[in-house]
């Protein structure tokens, strides 16, 4: 069976729980554990709004796991130590999906293998991940408020959301398509993400950047309400 990457949120409500939800962040349930078919994961807050902002949500948490098969990544979501991420949340999801092409490094690895050959009608999910050097920090997020706003809405999105490991320096995306053809259309015409693209090429804002593309096959949970 194919590699399986899952991306999942948990939403919860109540500062005792999401006092809760931050700790579990910083020393995640797994991070001892042996578990089977595991090659790679990361803990993740989010940002408010669509999650694309220097403040943050503490609302929301993220959890990227890497699974070796399909099998192996449900007997996870199924076990004990999810069951810690999901008992205080008032809504969580999980987003089950193939790799279509990923290229770049995330903490020096390449955790993500290509093993569907892309389908332009199908749904799309992206995941981009870059360490932002220190120096030039202040001037990325000038510019990322107006390409957070140029999502709201945009036709043929369904979910998308800043997550990051470390806030500020070093943050993630992830965005959930209708069809691959919707996300085109905004990568390469909306003029706000062109704009980002090219001063991205010009200042070298990255010490370390991943960009990765998925065939999602499965949704389980309540917070992305959208049918497969």
């Amino acid at each position: 069976m194919p590699q399986t990457v899952v991306v999942s949120f948990f939403k919860y409500q109540g500062k005792r729980r999401k006092w809760s939800a931050l700790a579990r962040m910083g020393r995640p349930p797994l991070i001892n554990e042996i578990i089977p078919g595991l090659t790679f994961w990361k803990a993740l807050g989010s940002g408010s709004g669509n999650g694309f902002s220097i403040w943050p949500d503490f609302s929301t948490y993220g959890l990227l796991t890497v699974f070796d098969s399909e099998t192996e990544a449900k007997d996870f979501l199924a076990s004990d130590i999810m069951g810690l991420y999901i008992e205080e949340c008032m809504k969580h999801t999980h987003v089950l999906m193939h790799t279509i092409k990923a290229h770049g490094q995330w903490s020096k690895q390449e955790p993500f293998v290509a093993t569907k050959v892309y389908d332009k009608s199908k749904p799309l999910a992206v995941i981009t991940r870059a360490t932002i050097k220190p120096k030039l920090a202040y001037r990325f997020w000038k510019y990322v408020p107006s390409v957070s706003k140029s999502m709201d809405g945009y036709a043929g999105l369904i979910f998308s959301k800043g997550i990051g490991e470390w806030p500020l320096l070093m943050q993630a995306t992830f965005s959930l398509w209708k069809t691959g053809d919707a996300m085109m259309q905004y990568a390469y015409q909306n003029k706000k993400h062109t704009e980002m693209i090219k001063k991205t090429r010009e200042l070298g804002w990255y010490s370390e950047e991943l960009f990765s593309r998925f065939h999602p096959f499965e949704l389980q949970g309540n917070l992305i309400d959208f049918k497969l």
